[in-house]
């Protein structure tokens, strides 16, 4: 009886481990193939234009960026996945392949996608990997999309710069070419707005969004307090 159970228990455990192992080399082939995709360039509507991120929660970031000069808009949504139509259900079990992610609309003329650049960078842990704070999993990692050439070097430049002070290969974002973004349920638009005393936005939310304020003071709207 103990050898059958030995051998059965040996067969599972090899079978988890052949599984694990195809999920692990699917991601890499998905992330690989992502890589090698030509972005899709946004154009420009009414001088207004279109940058994308992920940096664990959405209702983080869109928060931070909506605090900045020059941004329009900051919308809650989905990038970085393999299906379509993600939803917040599908996306939470790190199946789809994406990321919680934001579009901003910004105004080229007051705000620059150099320092919204910054503004992403500068209000995360660089380091963190598949997260943010007390947020863990492939769909809180973090992803910098590039749509063109000249976005891209801006990143791989601040990138650089990042990693000549806490060592290479330590910052943690991934770099894609943009694909699409999927706007998110409309619950989670404006949520830390609309729900100022959700414990999450007291307790995690608010806090990352005055730490950022904090640090780039000068990049505030003349209303952005809270």
């Amino acid at each position: 009886m103990n050898k059958i159970f030995l051998v059965l228990s040996t067969a599972l455990l090899f079978s988890a481990q052949v599984s694990c192992q195809s999920n692990k080399k699917k991601k890499e082939a998905e992330a690989m193939a992502q890589q090698n995709q030509q972005p899709v360039e946004v154009p420009a509507k009414n001088g207004m234009e279109r940058a994308y991120f992920a940096s664990g929660c959405f209702w983080c970031v869109e928060a931070i960026y909506e605090s900045v000069k020059g941004v329009k808009e900051s919308i809650s949504g989905y990038s970085g996945g393999h299906t379509k139509n993600p939803t917040y259900e599908s996306s939470n079990t790190g199946t789809t392949g994406h990321a919680e992610a934001v579009e901003i609309i910004y105004n080229p003329d007051v705000v620059s996608f150099k320092t919204l650049v910054d503004v992403y960078f500068g209000s995360q842990n660089i380091t963190q990997v598949n997260g943010q704070g007390p947020d863990r999993g492939s769909q809180y990692r973090s992803i910098i999309f590039y749509q063109n050439d000249e976005q891209k070097q801006i990143i791989e430049t601040k990138i650089a710069e990042l990693e000549k002070e806490i060592g290479e290969g330590k910052v943690a974002a991934e770099v894609l070419p943009f694909q699409k973004f999927w706007v998110a349920e409309g619950y989670h638009q404006n949520y830390e707005k609309n729900n100022p005393q959700n414990p999450y936005i007291q307790n995690v939310s608010i806090p990352r969004l005055k730490k950022f304020q904090k640090k780039f003071p000068e990049l505030l709207k003349e209303d952005a307090s809270h």
